[in-house]
C-alpha cells in the first residue's frame, strides 16, 4: 500500500486535525486534470478498486478525460481542495432516458475519508443538480464498500439498496434530507 500523506505532505493520521474549514469547495475546472492525477497519490488500492470496480493503480485515464469533458449540465463534478490539491470529488452523469436522475459517484482521499468531505461534497453537488432539475441521484456500490454504504445511509436513512451482480444500487432522492 501506499504511504498517505495528506496535500500539504502531513501523515494521514494528522489530516483529522485540519478542519474542513480549511478545504475549498468549488466545480470541477479545466485546469483541474493534473490536481486529479496528483490526488492518485493519497488513494490507496483499496480505494481505488471501491470506486472504480476494478484492480487499478491510479486513478484511470479515461475518467480524467470524462470530467476534462464536463458539460456543468448534464455531467458536473465539485471538488475538495486543500491547499490547491485536491482532496476529493463528487460527479454526476445524468440519465438521458431519465432526465431528472443522475450517476452519482464520489472519490476521496484516504486521509480524509471518514471526516464529512464527501458528505459535503455531495451537498453541494445535489444543489447544483436540483437547480438543472434533477430530482434524484442514482448511486452503484460495490459490497465491500461498507464505508460508502454507511455514508449512504448516514445522508439518506430511509434508503434501501437493491443488490445484484456483487453491488448495491441505491435510490438517493433530491434535497438531501436534513442532517
Amino acid at each position: 500500500m501506499k504511504q498517505l500523506h495528506g496535500a500539504d505532505g502531513v501523515p494521514a493520521s494528522l489530516s483529522a486535525l485540519i478542519p474542513l474549514s480549511d478545504v475549498r469547495f468549488r466545480p470541477y475546472g479545466i485546469g483541474d486534470g493534473d490536481r486529479l492525477r496528483r490526488m492518485s497519490d493519497r488513494l490507496s488500492t483499496k480505494s481505488l478498486y471501491t470506486r472504480f470496480f476494478s484492480g487499478t493503480p491510479r486513478i484511470p485515464d479515461a475518467y480524467a478525460a470524462q470530467l476534462a469533458a464536463l458539460d456543468h449540465w448534464d455531467r458536473e463534478a465539485m471538488v475538495a481542495l486543500l491547499d490547491g490539491e485536491m482532496i476529493g470529488l463528487a460527479h454526476y452523469v445524468r440519465d438521458h432516458a431519465r432526465p431528472c436522475r443522475a450517476e452519482l459517484a464520489v472519490l476521496v482521499a484516504d486521509p480524509w475519508q471518514r471526516h464529512g468531505l464527501g458528505r459535503r461534497l455531495v451537498a453541494y453537488l445535489a444543489v447544483l443538480a436540483q437547480r438543472r432539475g434533477i430530482t434524484g441521484f442514482d448511486a452503484d456500490v460495490i459490497l465491500e464498500n461498507r464505508e460508502a454504504m454507511l455514508a449512504i445511509r448516514h445522508a439518506w436513512p430511509a434508503a434501501r439498496p437493491r443488490t445484484r451482480d456483487g453491488a448495491a444500487r441505491y435510490d438517493l432522492p433530491l434535497p438531501l434530507p436534513a442532517a
